[in-house]
């Protein structure tokens, strides 16, 4: 499917999931391709390629194809971006989920949950620097962002929900709030760590985000 013009504004989940140019059954070939073609950007943002210093014709290089060839593929250098971003994101809520849909002790599958996903936020660093720097300026991978980590915050609410229900988690609690406060304090905490030159010590900080959402949302710090 064609990417959505600059003045679409991209304001829910249903957008993002709208914006791949992959066809619902794609062919070896063409997967190879844009696997190829995803992997080169990554690539040359981890060898210290400013995003903005990117040019299509080097990632087509890069990934063995013609620059002409990547416009079969890609509309634009952006929506390669926004595959990365969407494709990062699914990475994120796999491992979320083991909290949001968890039946044991939340605080544990939430201690875990923060942990892994700090781990992808280190293992992609320089793809999630260039997507969130993006995202301040650009009106589509704006929205676009904001879209994805929106999911969490849903997810995050429901979660809480059910803990006040089920009794665990303070009464007063204002679930979508309360989300909307914790995950966006995550984002930007792992995107800085990775940003900054003297950079948070990842263990105390997986420590310190799993506390600020235990004590928050259970009322006690995690151990360790």
């Amino acid at each position: 499917m064609p990417l959505a013009p600059p003045q679409r504004r991209l304001t829910d989940v249903t957008d993002v999931q709208t914006l791949s140019r992959r066809p619902e059954a794609p062919s070896e070939k063409r997967q190879a391709t844009e696997t190829a073609v995803l992997s080169a950007m990554e690539e040359l943002l981890g060898e210290g390629t400013p995003y903005a210093a990117l040019s299509v014709e080097r990632i087509a290089t890069r990934a063995g194809i013609s620059r002409t060839a990547f416009y079969f593929y890609f509309a634009d250098k952006r929506e390669l971006l926004m595959r990365l971003a969407s494709e990062l994101s699914d990475e994120f809520y796999r491992e979320a989920d083991a909290w949001w849909s968890g039946a044991g002790d939340g605080s544990e599958q939430l201690t875990a949950a923060v942990g892994k996903i700090a781990a992808l936020y280190r293992a992609h660093s320089p793809l999630v620097c260039a997507i969130v720097e993006v995202a301040a300026y650009d009106e589509v991978v704006g929205p676009f962002w904001r879209a994805l980590v929106g999911r969490f915050v849903d997810a995050s609410a429901e979660r809480i929900a059910a803990e006040i229900e089920a009794g665990r988690a303070d009464g007063a609690l204002a679930p979508h709030a309360v989300a909307f406060s914790l995950v966006w304090m995550t984002e930007r905490a792992l995107y800085q760590a990775l940003a900054r030159a003297d950079p948070v010590g990842g263990e105390d900080l997986v420590r310190a985000l799993v506390r600020i959402w235990t004590a928050t949302v259970y009322g006690v710090s995690a151990s360790g």
